[in-house]
């Protein structure tokens, strides 16, 4: 499959490169090539999608993830204007009548450099870009949001943009378009995070001080990602300052950060380091309670990075991010944490071929225990680790045809659990559940198509296989999801594969310039997924891999949008409807055992499901009032032979209504003041609606699955941001920030628990429990 594949990738691009090269439609000239990097003129930073334009032919072309542009022209006098959104326009006049290599650097606009812009494209990108259901934001954007307890959370931005919804109060998982958070791919500098939150989920793993770029794909993911259903998060670091020592900074109510970051060979080799740690556990000594005196609770996280530049046409990134939650107590602990590590080699053969050559290694482990020393004393072990290499290759054929292909693998290792007694006088054995190991490979290609000024294709094909390796135990199951026998694989024994074909198509018809039409199809496959219990995702939830018994999960997904700008871009207004109809989708039985249970595929249940929905988005992009404000409506379903007597019932995220309002307003050059308002309909729940006597006991009688809901979730959030005076010869630069999570008040459901009176068991009452009232807080942020 994988030689038939590579042969398809050698005649599709020899086609397309006959028929576009050498010579132009209009000229039998041989063309030349301009190329380079775009980069921030303050720092050295790679300046992810700017635009290149092309003033006498109308055409351009914009830089990728690493910076670099390239573009190839017929022979002759051309303007070409450089832009990026809060950087100065550079134009230069060049004559060309060879291959130019050109080194871009763009100035900050030093009237917005302070100021938020709610995109980093060029304005007009969301109506000439063929690519939709894609969500691009600022850095600044995120710092602009009112955030829990002061902490900046970019996982909490994105549950703010349309089709995105938070999985639980105050959480960081995230569901796209109605897909469960362990469908959603989430990528720093292309390793996976496999558990992106701290503190129980209150808190994202990402440091915003260290992030360049974020990009999230809603469902036209490109040909080189797959393994996930929904959606793709990815994640750039910063690759540190390259023109002088800087950082940046801050101190908060739980956390306080650091960010160092500089050249180590001024315009060549940079690194970067940002660290950030809470210590609510410093004030637990003060405490009169002596349990809470002996206790821990804290995170830390650190990201790393080193770049070195070989020459224009080499470069090295290496970088790396450690993360970890500690809870501790005088009788119990618990720890979890990621860690990640990405070395890739930029190559740039011949200024229209660009490689990046890509490994990366990555971990999410978690413990579980008590204190040693008595009999009772056990403690419990799980880890997930993923080690892979991408070849990815650009192909810069002409200002019309643009190519992108390449090849990946990837070795997965479950190790889902190991409990042991421990210490001397434990009086528990070993308990392990059996490891699964599996490869899964992928080989895409893709091809992005201008015809003419009004008609943009995108087209692509990823082809994936995926294998379970011993070794490894299989368990055959009768209808009954008992087990019956089992099987044992030796080590290198491959016991199963899956492969096929996901298909990506996009169209985007220009209507005017500030009016396009657009479509795409995308099939995608999911091999690995989670078992849970719970709505908002818990640190000891268990990965599990396709095998025998399970199916890889399939989607298709079709969408259809509207984009609109208005005053030049100013405002940018969108809608887009979607359906997507998958297969094989997993849910549980009632009262599932998912901890510690060898058996867990005995667990599951396997049907279909489907989401639709209608997003809309009007964004203001300019002036001293920014931000958006976005509605999506839509349905999530599921349809399981063993669930629910086979009947149609709602997924665990269907929301109908998802209002979000998101403005920042500059009230001077130094004071300005951020707000967001929250409406969703409540979250389905499965409650008990009636109950009945049995022998003097009360028996509850619940509804179907999902059948009944929350009350509808509402919130406000505010802050007030006040900057130090502005002096362009001094290097110290602060800023206060003031918030308040949930301003008014209001008191969503986090859990409802049905209590029984004990002076009179025919009464019962259910208790809703919150999380968060009025939360103020207060942070100093810092830069030099």
């Amino acid at each position: 499959m994988l030689r038939n594949l590579l042969i398809f990738i050698t005649v599709f691009t020899s086609t397309i490169y006959s028929t576009a090269h050498p010579y132009s439609e209009d000229s039998k000239a041989k063309r030349k090539i301009i190329s380079g990097h775009i980069c921030d003129a303050s720092n050295g930073e790679s300046l992810i999608g700017a635009a290149l334009y092309v003033k006498e032919l109308g055409v351009g072309t914009i830089s990728n993830n690493y910076g670099f542009y390239s573009i190839s022209l017929v022979p002759g006098e051309y303007t070409l204007e450089f832009s990026y959104i809060g950087f100065e326009n550079l134009q230069r006049t060049v004559s060309l009548d060879e291959n130019q290599i050109l080194e871009i650097e763009l100035v900050p606009e030093t009237e917005l450099i302070d100021e938020i812009s709610v995109s980093a494209e060029r304005k007009d990108k969301n109506i000439t870009q063929v690519e939709m259901g894609v969500e691009n934001l600022q850095t600044k954007t995120i710092k602009s949001i009112p955030a829990l307890m002061g902490e900046v959370d970019l996982i909490k931005a994105i549950q703010l943009l349309p089709g995105v919804q938070s999985t639980s109060e105050g959480g960081s998982g995230f569901s796209v378009r109605g897909g469960s958070p362990d469908q959603n791919l989430i990528l720093l500098d292309e390793a996976s995070v496999y558990n992106a939150s701290h503190l129980m989920g209150f808190f994202s793993v990402f440091n915003n001080d260290a992030i360049n770029d974020l990009k999230l794909y809603k469902g036209d993911v490109p040909a080189q990602f797959g393994g996930r259903l929904s959606s793709l998060l990815d994640v750039r670091m910063k690759d540190g300052n390259s023109k002088k020592f800087s950082g940046s900074g801050g101190i908060g109510l739980i956390s306080s950060r650091l960010t160092l970051e500089g050249p180590i060979e001024k315009d060549n080799t940079t690194f970067i380091f940002s660290g950030r740690r809470t210590y609510m556990d410093l004030f637990l000594p003060l405490a009169n309670d002596e349990d809470v005196k002996g206790s821990r609770l804290y995170f830390y996280d650190a990201n790393m990075k080193v770049t070195h530049r070989f020459n224009e046409n080499n470069r090295l990134f290496l970088s790396c991010y450690f993360g970890r939650d500690v809870m501790k107590s005088p009788d119990f602990s618990m720890g979890f944490g990621n860690q990640t590590f990405t070395a890739r080699w930029n190559h740039i053969f011949n200024r229209k071929l660009f490689m990046n050559l890509t490994t990366v290694w990555s971990r999410y482990d978690y413990s579980l225990g008590t204190i040693e020393g008595e009999p009772e004393s056990w403690r419990w072990e799980s880890q997930l680790r993923d080690a892979g290499l991408k070849l990815d290759f650009g192909y810069y054929i002409s200002p019309k045809h643009s190519v992108k292909f390449g090849v990946q693998s990837f070795h997965h290792a479950f190790d889902p659990g190991y409990a042991r007694g421990v210490g001397s006088e434990t009086v528990f054995g070993e308990f392990e559940i059996d490891n699964n190991n599996a490869l899964e490979h992928a080989i895409y290609i893709s091809h992005e198509h201008n015809l003419g000024s009004k008609l943009v294709l995108k087209y692509g094909l990823r082809a994936s296989l995926f294998q379970n390796i011993g070794e490894g135990v299989v368990y055959d199951y009768n209808a009954v999801h008992q087990v019956t026998d089992s099987t044992f694989y030796e080590a290198g024994d491959i016991y199963q594969s899956y492969w096929g074909l996901e298909p990506r198509f996009g169209i985007n018809y220009i209507v005017a310039k500030d009016l396009s039409l657009k479509f795409n199809y995308i099939r995608t496959r999911q091999n690995i997924q989670q078992a849970s219990n719970s709505m908002a995702g818990s640190p000891l939830d268990v990965w599990f891999p396709a095998s025998p018994n399970v199916k890889p999960q399939v989607a298709d997904q079709l969408a259809l949008g509207a984009f609109r700008n208005l005053k030049g871009g100013v405002y940018q207004l969108s809608m887009e409807a979607y359906y997507k109809n998958m297969q094989n989708t997993i849910d549980f039985a009632d009262h599932a055992d998912l901890l510690l249970n060898k058996y867990i595929e005995g667990e599951l249940r396997i049907g279909d499901s489907k989401a639709y929905g209608l997003e809309t988005m009007l964004k203001k992009t300019e002036g001293l009032l920014t931000g958006w404000a976005s509605y999506t409506l839509s349905r999530a379903e599921r349809k399981i032979p063993e669930i629910n007597d086979g009947k149609t019932y709602l997924a665990p995220y269907d929301k109908t209504h998802d209002i979000s309002i998101v403005l920042n307003y500059e009230i001077s050059e130094r004071v300005s003041l951020s707000g967001n308002w929250i409406y969703t309909t409540g979250q389905p729940v499965t409650m008990p609606v009636q109950r009945y006597e049995l022998n003097g006991t009360i028996i509850p009688y619940y509804s179907q699955r999902n059948g009944t809901r929350y009350g509808n979730y509402h919130r406000l959030d505010l802050s007030l941001t006040l900057q130090s005076r502005k002096n362009k010869h001094r290097k110290w630069k602060g800023e206060w920030v003031f918030s308040v999570y949930n301003a008014y008040n209001h008191k969503n459901t986090w859990v409802l628990n049905f209590i029984q009176d004990d002076e009179n068991p025919a009464v019962t009452y259910a208790e809703k429990t919150y999380l968060f009232p009025v939360i103020p807080s207060v942070s100093y942020n810092f830069k030099f």
